[in-house]
């Protein structure tokens, strides 16, 4: 099993008392295996995704990723984890503004010495951005920035892909021409994809799915 949460709860102060995010979950996600996470807005999926990213920490419960137990690595491993094993797809792309197409894509690889000139190259050419390397983010459209963003999270060769709403920015065409391309770069790579979306049309393409609803999965 390459991820899994066991009993995992997570809470945030506010200004009216703890608001209870997520209240023991429990989930797993075999490698290569596509999990589509649903819910209503503020159900806890992106907290969810965070967590399974390290990119925070859950107030109790146990995360382990390919048998590791990362719930109490501190700051440094957490970093050194999110490098090697875990690419990120955001809904608002994230590319930086200030770097080109080809040192966006590379980016990620470089920071955790992974970069692989021969693939990176090829996933150039499979998300059809060889023309477009020296342009930067705002010349391009939506889709061919969400285009580079899955580009850039599979350069290193990730073990799993967290993706959040990764097509809520794009229209119903480009979206599904955009996830098309990230589903067959997957298989390629052998990465498994948790994602979470709002619509259960995409979901629906995906190996499985639950829901998460008032903090627990069903």
């Amino acid at each position: 099993m390459l991820l899994e949460l066991h009993d995992v709860s997570k809470s945030y102060p506010t200004g009216e008392g703890v608001l209870q995010v997520l209240r023991g979950v429990s989930l797993e996600l075999a490698a290569g295996e596509s999990l589509a996470l649903t819910g209503e807005s503020g159900s806890g999926k992106s907290t969810l995704l965070h967590l399974a990213g390290g990119l925070d920490r859950a107030d109790g419960g146990a995360i382990r990723f390919a048998g590791r137990d990362i719930t109490g690595l501190g700051d440094g491993a957490l970093a050194t984890f999110r490098r090697e094993s875990v690419g990120l797809v955001f809904q608002q792309f994230n590319l930086i503004p200030s770097l080109d197409v080809a040192s966006n894509l590379a980016f990620q690889a470089r920071l955790g010495g992974r970069f692989d000139a021969a693939w990176t190259e090829r996933l150039t050419a499979r998300l059809g951005l060889a023309q477009l390397l020296a342009r930067y983010p705002e010349q391009l459209s939506g889709g061919q920035q969400q285009r580079v963003a899955i580009g850039r999270a599979l350069a290193a060769r990730p073990k799993l892909i967290l993706a959040d709403e990764p097509t809520g920015n794009l229209d119903e065409a480009t979206g599904d021409a955009v996830l098309d391309l990230m589903l067959a770069l997957l298989a390629e790579t052998g990465a498994a994809l948790l994602m979470v979306t709002h619509s259960m049309r995409l979901a629906a393409r995906l190996g499985r799915r639950v829901n998460l609803a008032a903090g627990k999965l069903g």
